[in-house]
């Protein structure tokens, strides 16, 4: 009676794919990075951060930045990761890359919001009410058309609403001679000599302003005045080069 024949053994054969493995490895890091930045973008499509509790933004924010800080730490795992193999995509390594610098982006942005709501909440002994926090001026690659948005902000004492008017004024030189115009005569949104405002933590005024032919503007200045018992007043004024040579 012959043996029981033992079954042949069979091989399978795998395409050899050079740099997939890295590719599959970029790709995956792609989505992480999608992820947590569509988490960030969904955070500020829901209010731009404009929550009625400033506690409640600083939460939100904390919690993304944790995120960010994780998913670049993972980010920068992988590209040593890569760069240590013995073959290297390039392709793949580039867009790991590329990755670090958003990740690395979307972090300063965060930790500039934080500071933002922190100065509000915690401020010092002498930046205490009413503020001129910020100018900020974008080119509209237009002649002298430039978007403008100035940012006034109450700090420490928020239980109550702060109300008034703040005016702008663009100064500078026409025919070799100083000028003042205000921002009512440069821009279409602002129809008032002063603007009114109403809140308890910060509020935006935003518009384009249109510089007329023949007018070098040199300084922003802004005064903002509140009314009612404690009434008060803040003044800074900018410098035009300061804010457009980014």
């Amino acid at each position: 009676m012959s043996k029981e024949q033992k079954p042949a053994e069979e091989y399978v054969v795998i395409r050899h794919r050079p740099g997939y493995r890295l590719r599959r490895t970029a790709i995956l890091l792609a989505f992480t990075v999608v992820a947590a930045i569509a988490g960030y973008v969904a955070g500020l499509s829901k209010g731009g951060f404009r929550f009625s509790s400033v506690e409640a933004s600083n939460e939100v924010l904390e919690e993304e930045l944790e995120t960010l800080q994780e998913n670049y730490t993972e980010a920068r795992q992988q590209v040593i990761n890569l760069e240590r193999g013995r073959a290297i995509d390039e392709q793949a390594l580039n867009q790991a890359r590329r990755m670090i610098v958003d990740l690395e982006t979307q972090i300063v942005s965060l930790k500039s919001d934080l500071t933002f709501y922190k100065n509000i909440m915690a401020p010092s002994e002498v930046s205490k009410g009413l503020q001129v926090d910020n100018l900020s001026l974008v080119d509209e690659r237009e002649p002298g058309v430039w978007g403008f948005k100035l940012v006034l902000t109450q700090v420490g004492n928020n239980k109550n609403y702060v109300s008034g008017l703040v005016a702008v004024n663009v100064i500078g030189l026409r025919d070799e001679e100083k000028e003042v115009i205000a921002l009512r005569d440069l821009s279409e949104e602002i129809e008032d000599l002063g603007v009114k405002f109403r809140f308890r933590y910060f509020q935006d005024v935003e518009g384009t302003l249109v510089l007329p032919d023949g007018f070098e503007p040199l300084e922003i200045q802004v005064v903002a005045q509140s009314e009612g018992r404690n009434s008060s007043q803040a003044e800074r004024t900018f410098d035009w080069d300061e804010l457009t040579e980014n």
